[in-house]
């Protein structure tokens, strides 16, 4: 509506939506795409040296009109910005003040001091149309009369604002329904979901996991006594084999909807075939090698992991130019017939939280996917790693419905392929949890599902980063 009176919005809103559009049934070639980005790279540099303190002395020896294209050589020439310029730096990384942005969020300071990230309508405009056209491809699949759950934050946080936006542009119903809030609480949330019935829900995988628990100890069966058709997930570590099973509890279709951070927005969303795309027409994507810097290398299958660096192509409260992300990502180059013609990626964590194991080092999502791939039917689980006269124990710890365990064919498939690929024995038992894996925070990134016992606290990197990838140190 903020654009009937702001019709230059509107004119703005439409481009976006034409463009998309025209992207996603296949009329943009590789070589409309790439003199795209570089127009808009050229266009960001330039605005945010003429409007943000920060990079007005960062990029000061950068010209943007040598910006011709986004290749190797030109992008060398760009300093790259990190988290602690964020956090050192904070408004004086802004284009624009406070004044101008429609709201105000800030990042949790999981990771060190928060650092302020508002949104101006263009920001929203821009990251929203994507999710827009993206998610449409997901709930077009379940038909008319849906109504969508957002079990998300709204305080200082993009999560519900987001969501309820992106589903208003689609069409359909929306209920925010924060459990944790004093407002909401899990009992009421679950008779929410029950009585409209809610069929999708925006939420974190640990949350569907917690709601399912709530739902059992109250007497429901989430599958028998739910309408979920399918669960969109954000805010954590979410490997194919967690979805997998989360999809199995509700009998729902479960996503790893949104790869995104307060101060980068978008980094990647799910479309229907539930793969994870970059965003190529708001952002520029890098993938490089987190310890020199330079480009990673593609494997024959169009594979590259390394660090994810990103340019906005939009130029709004905020703009990030080479902002280094700290995470790691497999991104895979684009192939005829996806259905979205951008790379596709996979979130695998923090880059300096990768996990020794044996003579192997891995990712939390690797680690994850490799001892979940056949066991189902859980509410909760935990992986505890130790190390015992030398060698290194790995154990999975599962939480069932009262009544069920796990099935002892899948524990044994498991066991085969954790000794086969880490040449490590593992032990599987029945847990339950209580606050250690479910917790009260904004987001359940914070829950210790990977608990390391190996090493004292004051010997493993930083409790903060840590605790972003899920890891704890220490005894539970």
């Amino acid at each position: 509506m903020y654009t009937v009176y702001r019709p230059e919005l509107a004119e703005i809103a439409g481009t976006l939506r034409d463009q998309h559009r025209s992207f996603l049934a296949g009329e943009w070639d590789a070589e409309r795409v790439d003199a795209h980005q570089a127009a808009l790279a050229r266009q960001t540099v330039r605005y945010v040296k003429q409007n943000s303190p920060f990079y007005r002395e960062h990029l000061a020896a950068v010209d943007p009109d040598r910006i011709v294209r986004l290749d190797e050589e030109t992008l060398a020439g760009i300093p790259f910005t990190t988290k602690e310029d964020l956090r050192s730096a904070q408004q004086a990384m802004l284009s624009r003040p406070l004044s101008d942005a429609w709201i105000f969020y800030e990042t949790t300071g999981t990771t060190g001091r928060s650092t302020p990230c508002p949104r101006d309508d263009i920001d929203s405009i821009h990251n929203n149309t994507v999710l827009t056209h993206y998610y449409g491809t997901v709930f077009e699949e379940f038909g008319e009369g849906q109504v969508i759950g957002s079990s998300g934050p709204t305080e200082l946080h993009a999560f519900s604002d987001t969501f309820g936006d992106v589903c208003r542009n689609l069409n359909l119903t929306v209920a925010k329904m924060w459990p944790h809030s004093p407002m909401v609480g899990f009992e009421r949330a679950l008779q929410v979901m029950r009585d409209f019935p809610i069929t999708g829900l925006f939420c974190t995988p640990g949350m569907a996991m917690t709601l399912a628990k709530h739902a059992v100890r109250a007497g429901l069966d989430p599958r028998r006594d739910f309408r979920l058709q399918v669960i969109m997930t954000t805010g954590e570590l979410a490997s194919p084999n967690l979805l997998a099973n989360l999809g199995e509890l509700w009998g729902a279709r479960a996503h790893n909807a949104l790869y995104a951070s307060q101060e980068a927005s978008v980094k990647g969303a799910v479309a229907a075939d539930g793969k994870l795309y970059t965003a190529p027409l708001i952002s520029y994507s890098e993938v490089i090698d987190p310890d020199t810097g330079r480009w990673a290398r593609r494997d024959p299958a169009g594979v590259r992991e390394g660090e994810l660096v990103v340019t906005h192509l939009y130029q709004g409260a905020k703009p990030l130019v080479r902002y280094r992300t700290g995470d790691l990502v497999r991104m895979r180059d684009a192939r005829p017939g996806q259905t979205v013609p951008a790379p596709t990626l996979e979130a695998l964590g923090r880059v300096r939280d990768r996990i020794p194991l044996g003579s192997h080092s891995l990712t939390g999502y690797d680690l994850e996917n490799l001892v979940l791939r056949h066991v189902r039917g859980w509410l909760d689980y935990q992986v505890v790693i130790d190390r015992a006269d030398g060698v290194d124990r790995l154990s999975l710890r599962l939480e069932h419905p009262s009544g069920r365990t796990a099935d002892l064919e899948a524990v044994a498939a498991t066991q085969a392929d954790v000794l086969a690929e880490l040449g490590l024995e593992l032990d599987v038992s029945e847990s339950t949890f209580g606050s250690v894996t479910s917790t009260g925070a904004m987001v359940s990134w914070k829950a210790a599902r990977v608990v390391d016992l190996r090493t004292g606290i004051d010997d493993v990197h930083d409790l903060e980063a840590l605790a972003a990838a899920g890891i704890a140190a220490g005894r539970p």
